[in-house]
């Protein structure tokens, strides 16, 4: 079960990946935010997303400090980067609402933590995926968690053209004076 595991978060990872390097090579043809938000876009969004952190969460769970990591290095940089994540990730969600947050059109949000950087959610699901490898000290959500930090710092690159499309000069004068990511 742990293989298949693996495998399949590997997958979904990979298929993101995909979908996101697609739509940075051909923005025209973009899948990755959706050119056209739909009753099935919140299913092609948060399904695969919830299945890799779910599976990130379970190998975690089964590989339990099988690697050597200090206990203060554990309990006193993963915990507080998966609690200080889920803080920044709920507040900014609860501002945007779920449909925005999975790729409806918008405001464009330069409030809040989006005053510090152009991608908070993303860099708090970074903080939230590295806090779980840290605290479970498993290598194979050290694995899969490392392939879905390569999807997160991927997706903002496919995003940046659609939102100046979509806000033009409000856009590039907010990307002047924030940065992507710190």
């Amino acid at each position: 079960m742990q293989n298949f595991l693996v495998i399949l978060g590997l997958g979904i990872a990979a298929t993101t990946l995909a979908a996101i390097l697609w739509s940075i090579a051909f923005p025209v043809r973009r899948i990755w935010p959706p050119k056209h938000y739909t009753t099935l876009t919140p299913i092609l969004v948060w399904i695969p997303t919830f299945m890799l952190f779910g599976i990130i969460i379970l190998l975690g769970v089964w590989g339990w400090a099988d690697l050597v990591i200090p206990s203060w290095a554990r309990f006193g940089v993963g915990l507080p980067l998966i609690l200080i994540g889920n803080t920044v990730v709920w507040m900014e969600v609860s501002h945007f609402g779920v449909p925005q947050t999975g790729g409806a059109k918008g405001n464009l949000r330069t409030e809040g933590m989006y005053r510090y950087s152009r991608n908070p959610q993303y860099l708090a699901d970074i903080g939230i995926v590295s806090g779980w490898m840290i605290l479970s000290a498993s290598p194979w959500a050290m694995v899969v968690g490392l392939a879905g930090i390569a999807v997160l710092v991927a997706a903002p690159f496919s995003e940046e053209p659609w939102l100046k499309d979509q806000y033009g000069t409000a856009f590039e004068d907010y990307s002047k004076r924030v940065r992507r990511f710190l």
